[in-house]
């Protein structure tokens, strides 16, 4: 559906228009007092979020992919039904299918408190059960405010149960990863994947001096990115995930990376609200999950 079509069913005056982006792929802008946000339908991907007076919270490589069958480098991706390599060993895309395809655009409203809900979805064809033999129906719920929350759900449709790992796998802007710390996951065990998965304790805060992959367990619901150079905090409140990604590519890998500038490992952080590891999720015929993530700046 191109943009004329989608602005006339779902645009917001002055609110929610729908814009022809990179690549020539649909974006949604939503623009409000409290906030601006782009989202990308290709993927169902929110690439910018600014609260008023402040940075974008999100980063997005200039080097990013915008075409069919290929991820975004940056922003919030959707990791799902798996998160990581192909659990089967098939050869299937790391971190599910979702990521590189386009969604649907179910609804945009204002909302009574002055917020734009972008809801889009996702459900299986003939293309998604040859990937992945089960019936679905997926939604995003994004909303644009005082905090970016997101918010994915996943409905079996279908008469068997299945199991799912996700993430949001979201990549923050910071000033300078070596004057930036994540708070939260203190005590916290975390498998380190640049260690050879080894079983590691968290001792206080989170720095990065060096490549980092570790998959933290059985954490709180709430995480803070402490970002020295931009004098400010991100604030990470999760529902539905025991476990969390913490993510810095380093230089050798941000140089090898074709989408990503040789220097960017200094710009970006992924801390990822994720399903991961021991952290599967069962689904029931007819029933949901929801795995949630809110974003925010706090000063002072």
């Amino acid at each position: 559906m191109n943009s004329e079509q989608l602005n006339a069913d779902h645009g917001i005056a002055g609110q929610v228009e729908f814009i022809e982006g990179n690549g020539g792929l649909t974006m949604i802008q939503v623009s409000t007092p409290k906030a601006n946000a782009l989202i990308s339908i290709h993927a169902g991907q929110v690439l910018s979020y600014q609260p008023s007076g402040e940075e974008d919270i999100l980063f997005l490589s200039s080097k990013a992919y915008y075409q069919d069958g290929k991820a975004i480098k940056g922003g919030a991706p959707v990791c799902w039904p798996w998160f990581g390599p192909d659990p089967e060993g098939r050869g299937r895309p790391g971190h599910g299918f979702v990521r590189n395809r386009p969604w649907n655009v179910l609804s945009t409203e204002a909302t009574p408190d002055d917020d734009i809900k972008i809801t889009l979805g996702l459900t299986d064809t003939p293309e998604t059960r040859e990937i992945w033999p089960h019936a679905f129906e997926l939604t995003q719920e994004i909303v644009v405010g005082d905090s970016l929350n997101l918010t994915l759900i996943t409905r079996n449709t279908g008469s068997e149960l299945f199991s799912i790992t996700q993430a949001f796998h979201t990549y923050f802007k910071v000033g300078d990863i070596t004057q930036t710390s994540v708070m939260g996951l203190q005590d916290c065990t975390y498998t380190d994947k640049v260690d050879n998965s080894a079983e590691k304790k968290q001792e206080g805060v989170v720095t990065i001096a060096s490549e980092v992959d570790r998959i933290y367990h059985n954490v709180s619901n709430t995480m803070i990115i402490d970002d020295k150079a931009l004098d400010r905090c991100i604030q990470i409140l999760s529902q539905g995930n025991k476990t969390a990604v913490v993510w810095n590519p380093w230089e050798k890998i941000s140089a090898e990376m074709a989408d990503l500038e040789d220097a960017d490992y200094k710009r970006l952080l992924c801390v990822e609200t994720t399903n991961a590891a021991s952290d599967v999720i069962a689904i029931a015929p007819g029933q949901e999950f929801r795995l949630v993530a809110d974003y925010s700046v706090m000063r002072g």
